[in-house]
């Protein structure tokens, strides 16, 4: 019988999970195993779980899972450096030439397991099945322009957290922006047709923001790109790949620009590939921007983890789009989980 071990978040303010009570009832269903670990930070309590006809297990308790389970999570496994044998549903971060991802390819290959990137679930067109981008652009968005909200007074942006809704988050930022008594900034969004960048619009709209949208026929061409630096917020929604463009170069900083607040929202920052390298490093809820430079200011938001400010909505949304391949999961080697496999395999060989 094959067996999901729906494993709880260990990275701080991670409060997602990809399956709920109604999927994990499904799978159940479809004559899946279902064992989920007890949190203490999920959005969604453990009861509904216990009714769905889950098995519970002890928070962290995943690396004593038995070998044949299929470790779900989302978000990093703590790095420690032990190997891991069993197959793991994540993100891993791992094929587009980040540094860490060798590292985590390494303990996979130690341990003998599997590594079947949530970011690779593709159907046979090549389209991803199931993707947070949605949630990632609107709260992206929103903390981009809490960073410009900050400099109009200032400051540099505070810490951010959870909010129970997306209806929450509005009022407190229009509220946030009422305040400034200026005019809101113009925005330009890069990615605009797909799912990150439709959130990252969306957000700006409801927020009385002028966006300007950009999407790969506006940067065809490779750049230089100097209409980015005549609006006051970019907001980057594609994911760095081999052959993408640089947006914002180093020389930015020094030039004539508007430009004071990146949300660098795909938050590639170790990439060979990045398209915003003025900043290495991801930034965090408690320091939310990174400052690049001082005359004039230029902030850059680029946390990793944004879909988590909003966790009900995005795990919902999310776990939605992922059940019909986890009802797959009897047929790990072919189908979506299959080409991951592959994926992955390409991929460990150099290690």
């Amino acid at each position: 019988m094959t067996h999901l071990w729906v494993r709880a978040e260990q990275r701080p303010n991670e409060e997602r999970v990809g399956l709920t009570p109604k999927g994990a009832a499904a799978l159940i269903a479809a004559g899946i195993r279902v064992t989920v670990e007890e949190s203490h930070v999920r959005a969604i309590p453990i009861d509904g779980y216990k009714e769905a006809g889950c098995e519970i297990a002890t928070e962290n308790s995943w690396p004593e899972a038995p070998l044949d389970a299929v470790i779900f999570g989302l978000k990093e496994l703590p790095e420690d450096g032990t190997p891991l044998p069993h197959r793991h549903i994540m993100f891993g971060h791992a094929f587009k030439g980040q540094h860490s991802g060798r590292t985590l390819l390494g303990r996979f290959k130690a341990g003998g397991g599997t590594l079947y990137d949530l970011e690779y679930l593709v159907d046979e067109n090549g389209r991803r099945v199931a993707a947070f981008g949605y949630w990632a652009g609107y709260a992206g968005a929103a903390v981009t322009l809490k960073t410009w909200a900050a400099q109009q007074r200032d400051e540099e942006c505070p810490p951010v957290g959870v909010y129970p809704s997306k209806n929450a988050l509005n009022a407190e930022l229009l509220a946030e922006l009422d305040s400034i008594k200026i005019s809101r900034p113009r925005a330009i969004v890069i990615g605009a047709l797909g799912r990150v960048g439709a959130g990252a619009s969306d957000l700006c709209e409801a927020m009385g923001v002028q966006v300007t949208k950009w999407d790969m026929a506006e940067t065809a061409s490779g750049g230089p790109f100097p209409e980015i630096l005549e609006h006051d917020l970019f907001l980057n929604c594609i994911l760095a790949r081999p052959g993408t463009p640089v947006f914002v170069p180093r020389a930015a900083l020094s030039s004539p620009r508007n430009l004071t607040a990146i949300g660098d929202i795909a938050c590639d920052p170790d990439s060979d590939y990045n398209p915003v390298p003025v900043y290495d490093h991801a930034t965090t809820w408690d320091a939310p921007a990174v400052r690049v430079a001082t005359d004039p200011v230029m902030d850059v938001m680029a946390i990793d983890n944004l879909p988590s400010m909003l966790p009900v909505e995005s795990s919902e949304d999310y776990a939605a789009q992922l059940l019909p391949s986890l009802l797959t999961l009897s047929d790990i080697n072919g189908g979506v989980w299959g080409r991951a496999a592959t994926m992955y395999k390409s991929h460990v060989k150099g290690i």
